[in-house]
């Protein structure tokens, strides 16, 4: 069972600033850097999927672990965390911390996800593929950062010793075949670059808010709720890989459009359409062709229909309805992803944006307004097993 405490825990991260002992251009926040790490995650992944032992469900439940340890560790800096990750008992005592901290929260999701938590800490195997594959995208994501900040701080104590750090690190994932295309294919490290810009575009940009949160982060956001919806409707593997990663793409098209705000949608008949069709024409023109091209069906899934309900049958994609896939097709043969569920998770994404900048002290009547509409619209919706009425009661 979901609950409103987990909810704002994993909202936390949005308030992290990263490399805040530094002087910074822009404000980096946790969220952001978590969720490029995991389009990075992605993008690597796909170059490993023939190897024995990938998973991409390892791959999205140790990307959410490392989150929620992230979270609650708060504020320790890299050289420290790792020294205390070398020791052994150290480490272990400082995981039961994260651990009993994080119970109350977890516990309602089941014993069977607690224990797949405290066991992704108490394993220290790193030669794991899926492992490797997250530890190397999060190198990547701070990487990308700090490029940022060398720009900014030429002279800081510090920046020789990280840069070689991090050189040092990627370098130990230079074996992944997305880590090499990464080192030589201009295209590759423009899709990264170009997904990393999402971290730049603030939502709800004309009204001012506590935390400010950007388009880049709120995708994480979705597809971690995606992914814990799924669990609670009990969706088959294929179905939360692809409603998770639908949930981190689906507003990518916006990285070339903007984030262009609901009511202005609805202001003109017609203009969703339209916009839906720009946002297809830039995508083929800007975007696609950055990566592989058998990749690009699956992120056109992902990217452009992302909300629609859909099983493969016979190698094609059909819509069907969400009671359809519950009944019916709920196995990894159909490769189900549910856009109806998927869109739950945006809309209370964005309810929890609204709620908490509210409780920060905002008083725009937009926030209310949307708050009040997202609340009214799943007064009485269960999904499943999923009652997201009572996740919007605990709310109210």
């Amino acid at each position: 069972m979901i609950t409103k405490a987990l909810l704002l825990r994993l909202f936390d991260a949005a308030y992290m600033q990263r490399w805040n002992d530094k002087l910074r251009p822009v404000e980096l926040y946790e969220l952001d850097k978590q969720a490029h790490k995991m389009v990075i995650a992605y993008f690597l992944g796909k170059f490993e999927e023939d190897k024995a032992g990938f998973d991409w469900l390892e791959i999205i439940e140790g990307g959410l672990f490392e989150y929620l340890q992230r979270v609650v560790l708060t504020d320790i800096k890299p050289p420290v965390y790792y020294r205390i990750k070398a020791d052994q008992q150290k480490y272990r005592e400082l995981n039961e911390y994260v651990f009993a901290a994080l119970l109350p929260l977890l516990g309602p999701l089941g014993p069977e996800f607690c224990t797949r938590f405290r066991a992704y800490f108490l394993d220290s195997t790193d030669g794991n593929i899926n492992r490797r594959i997250l530890s190397a995208a999060h190198f990547c994501a701070s990487d990308w950062e700090f490029r940022i900040l060398e720009r900014t701080n030429p002279d800081g104590s510090e920046m020789g010793l990280i840069r070689q750090n991090l050189d040092e690190q990627q370098n130990a994932y230079a074996d992944l075949q997305g880590m090499m295309q990464l080192k030589m294919q201009d295209k590759c490290r423009h899709f990264i670059n170009l997904c990393g810009e999402l971290r730049f575009q603030v939502r709800w940009s004309n009204i001012h808010r506590v935390p400010m949160t950007s388009v880049l982060g709120h995708m994480l956001f979705v597809a971690m709720l995606s992914y814990l919806f799924s669990l609670e409707v009990k969706a088959a593997k294929s179905r939360c890989v692809n409603n998770y990663f639908t949930g981190l793409f689906h507003d990518l098209p916006e990285v070339l459009t903007r984030d262009i705000i609901l009511p202005v949608k609805r202001a003109v008949s017609g203009l969703h359409g339209l916009i839906k069709d720009i946002e297809k024409e830039y995508m083929n023109r800007s975007v696609y062709g950055l990566i592989p091209y058998r990749w690009r069906h699956e992120m056109r899934l992902f990217a452009e229909d992302e909300f629609s309900d859909s099983i493969v049958v016979n190698g094609k994609r059909h819509k069907v309805t969400a009671a359809e896939i519950m009944d019916l097709y709920n196995d990894d043969r159909h490769s189900a992803r549910d856009g109806t569920l998927v869109k739950a998770a945006d809309r209370l994404a964005a309810f929890i944006e609204a709620d908490q900048a509210i409780q920060n002290g905002s008083r725009r009547h937009e926030l209310f307004e949307a708050r009040a509409e997202i609340g009214r619209d799943f007064q009485r919706v269960k999904m499943g097993g999923l009652d997201l009425a009572r996740i919007y009661s605990d709310f109210a």
